[in-house]
């Protein structure tokens, strides 16, 4: 039987690149996402992947979308934790709610998900854990305490959660994307975009394939041996 992937705000951007990926390769892909009802129903038009509304970070709605998954296609084999935000401000402007909106989606989430999927992981023995990291969680950024605290948690969650699952054949890793080509980076102005490209040094932003391709390996049987790992997937423009 095919496995079954849920990715989390896969409806658009990096997300939706990764949920066509595991499309492609045979998997049953469920697509979540918050609040963007017009582009979650133009996607699942598009490729015909189903699609769920439902908040992330909320560990009850959570649970009940992962039950009701389980219910239709079977336990979940393949996560990908890719929900994130971002609330920019220097820190003297941050408010609470911003640092705790970043936190709670693009950690938090990670958190619910992965406690609500791995016992069917250990149930089946096997399990594909992939947690979207940020490039800004391993160099930093200004503007973005919040947000690179969380990618910088998930980092760490990765690992500790990779030594609960090793036994039971369950990998857990993260991907850790440079400057991707999608909208939130469009929006940057053009001159300042400019100067992120020019410290590419394979000289372009990234594409939302190129992250998907990363995730395609690290869900497939063949990466059995990758665990606890942080694949850097951004032109060389920061190794870690």
């Amino acid at each position: 039987m095919a496995r079954v992937a849920l990715v989390t705000g896969g409806t658009r951007g990096i997300g939706a690149a990764i949920s066509v990926a595991l499309q492609q390769a045979g998997r049953v892909v469920i697509a979540s996402f918050a609040g963007n009802t017009v582009a979650a129903e133009a996607f699942s038009k598009e490729t015909g992947i189903e699609t769920m509304q439902f908040d992330a970070c909320d560990f009850d709605a959570c649970a009940t979308a992962t039950s009701a998954i389980a219910a239709k296609h079977g336990k979940i084999e393949i996560l990908v934790n890719n929900a994130g935000i971002t609330r920019d401000a220097v820190i003297t402007k941050m408010t609470r709610d911003m640092w705790d909106a970043v936190l709670d989606t693009n950690l938090g989430s990670c958190f619910n998900l992965c406690k609500l999927s791995f016992d069917g992981m250990k149930a089946n023995k096997f399990g594909r854990i992939v947690n979207i990291g940020s490039i800004n969680g391993q160099a930093g950024q200004y503007g973005q305490v919040n947000y690179a605290g969380a990618k910088s948690g998930i980092h760490g969650f990765t690992k500790a959660l990779s030594l609960e699952g090793a036994r039971y054949g369950i990998t857990v890793n993260a991907i850790a994307p440079g400057y991707v080509d999608t909208e939130m980076v469009r929006a940057v102005p053009p001159e300042v975009l400019e100067k992120i490209i020019a410290k590419i040094p394979r000289g372009r932003l990234g594409t939302a394939e190129d992250i998907a391709r990363g995730v395609l390996f690290l869900t497939s049987d063949d990466a059995d041996f990758v665990t606890g790992s942080t694949l850097s997937i951004n032109g060389g423009q920061h190794m870690y």
